[in-house]
């Protein structure tokens, strides 16, 4: 029996993400919005690219949730996007509504699902969306860390002119202002940027992806990015069904791991087919622990609001 995927939000995060895995052929894909006619149109737009790209996953496009029935693993990117000026944090009360209903509809007729968040502010709608579904906090987490290694690598290896294969990043913390890129733990051929790299070259870089995201909101105008949210969230759907025991950053409900409890924010997990197998802890110094709990602070008052 093929593999069964549903994304929630059929905007620009969850269409383009919904392309992605049906082109890997690795599993079917449902669709769905409370757009009328937007996921089913955008779902037989591609089942039409299926014989010139060589892939048989069916899409089916739906603007309610039976169709999701017995997913393996459920994606949620439905919200509203931020428009400049707007902080996550500006997003939290309308987007916490909207994920409370996704998360419940799609969680109860799939209950053995994995649970990817993506909506924004990424960690709180991770904690609504457990709330909502009783899952576990191995079948539900945020795609944020994901997105932010890969902008931390991508402007590692601009500054490098080197290729981002050779680039390896770590970002701890929440997925906003005040995440927390580990440049210790960052790497090009397996040498730390530390050493190839000014101080003043690594503060620009950790500023950057802090500022990743609202850089792109700005230069659009009139929405926010969704090609390397999609691709991030991707690589976890891929480590996922393919059960790669993949060490990936990502938002979990923290119970005791880094000196916090009952908090999401983002560390490295092995991503397997039942989700998190592992919580990895690493080695903080104390600067790199007070931005650590700086970070989880600014999730935990999200949190509180919906507690």
């Amino acid at each position: 029996m093929r593999k069964k995927v549903t994304v929630i939000g059929a905007g620009n995060v969850g269409a383009t993400l919904a392309q992605r895995i049906a082109e890997t052929d690795l599993a079917d894909v449902v669709l769905v919005d409370v757009a009328e006619g937007v996921p089913q149109g955008k779902a037989l737009d591609l089942m039409e690219c299926g014989p010139i790209l060589g892939y048989d996953s069916r899409v089916t496009g739906t603007n309610w949730y039976d169709e999701t029935a017995d997913s393996d693993v459920i994606i949620i990117t439905a919200g509203l996007a931020r428009k400049p000026g707007m902080s996550r944090d500006d997003l939290l009360a309308k987007n916490g509504d909207i994920v409370k209903v996704c998360a419940a509809e799609s969680g109860r007729r799939s209950p053995n699902a994995v649970m990817i968040v993506v909506t924004n502010p990424m960690d709180v709608m991770a904690f609504v969306a457990m709330k909502a579904t009783g899952f576990p906090r191995e079948r539900v987490f945020g795609m944020g860390g994901v997105l932010d290694s890969a902008r931390f690598r991508t402007f590692i290896a601009m500054e490098l002119k080197v290729s981002v294969e050779n680039t390896h990043a770590f970002v701890l913390g929440g997925h906003g202002d005040t995440m927390v890129p580990l440049p210790r733990y960052s790497s090009v051929a397996g040498i730390p940027i530390t050493e190839l790299l000014s101080a003043d070259q690594i503060n620009r870089i950790v500023d950057r992806t802090r500022n990743g995201g609202a850089e792109i909101v700005a230069l659009l105008k009139t929405g926010s990015a969704y090609y390397a949210p999609s691709a991030a969230t991707l690589e976890m759907v891929v480590a996922i069904l393919l059960d790669k025991k993949k060490i990936l950053p990502c938002s979990v409900l923290l119970e005791g791991e880094y000196g916090v409890k009952s908090v999401f924010a983002g560390i490295p997990v092995k991503l397997g087919a039942k989700g998190i197998e592992q919580f990895v802890e690493v080695k903080l110094n104390a600067e790199e622990k007070a931005a650590f709990m700086k970070s989880v602070e600014a999730v935990k008052s999200g949190c509180a609001k919906f507690m």
